[in-house]
């Protein structure tokens, strides 16, 4: 068994690529959008915080699965259409913009009206308080659960073998019907082990650095 597991893991590696690329743009899209839709949520802009909170609810009540076969199987009936990675990559970042939003909100609500009285004291601008004082302390403050969501996300790439995309999950699911074992299966499970162990390590890591704010 470990032969064969060791003959078929570089042919899941090569599948590795294409969820480490997904996870990383998904990352790169999705936080800063989620950032400015929880400042628009934390706002009295009512027409916007309304639009932002209907589509939150939208993608945080349907499932990211739904939202992948929209994407790529639906969307074209518009005229609309994306290869697949592309409506992989969309489908992700929309929908954990969504979490993102919901998370960081929740960090900015929590931040004291003393924060921003002080700000004015000191003759910050706007943008000043927001760079150097909320989300300095935001990021702290929601770094437990966006760490949660950045593990999520390395799992819910297994997803998008839906679309026929070769990531580890479809190579590992092909290798598995081609030679009738569950041998890859155990491949794919210890490479989606070993980059959930190595960010969980990142992001204690980087709560130890933010110890500071406490």
């Amino acid at each position: 068994m470990i032969d064969y597991l060791v003959s078929v893991m570089p042919q899941l590696l090569s599948g590795a690529g294409i969820t480490i690329k997904l996870f990383g743009l998904t990352l790169i899209g999705s936080i800063p959008l989620g950032i400015l839709f929880a400042f628009i949520l934390a706002s009295r802009l009512r027409i916007l915080k309304a639009i932002v909170q209907v589509y939150v609810w939208l993608m945080r009540g349907t499932p990211l699965l739904l939202q992948l076969i929209f994407v790529f199987y639906g969307l074209p009936i518009l005229n609309i259409v994306f290869d697949r990675f592309e409506a992989a990559l969309i489908a992700f970042i929309i929908n954990y913009a969504a979490y993102f939003a919901e998370i960081f909100r929740g960090g900015i609500q929590s931040i004291p009206a003393g924060q921003y009285e002080a700000a004015k004291v000191l003759r910050l601008s706007p943008l000043q308080t927001i760079r150097k004082i909320i989300i300095p302390q935001v990021v702290k403050i929601t770094l437990p659960s966006v760490g949660n969501e950045v593990i999520n996300l390395v799992k819910d790439t297994s997803l998008v073998y839906i679309l026929g995309l070769s990531d580890v999950m479809r190579i590992g699911k092909i290798a598995m019907e081609r030679d009738s074992t569950l041998v890859p299966l155990l491949g794919v499970a210890l490479i989606y082990l070993l980059m959930t162990g190595i960010f969980t390590l990142i992001l204690k890591q980087l709560e130890t650095k933010l110890d500071y704010y406490r």
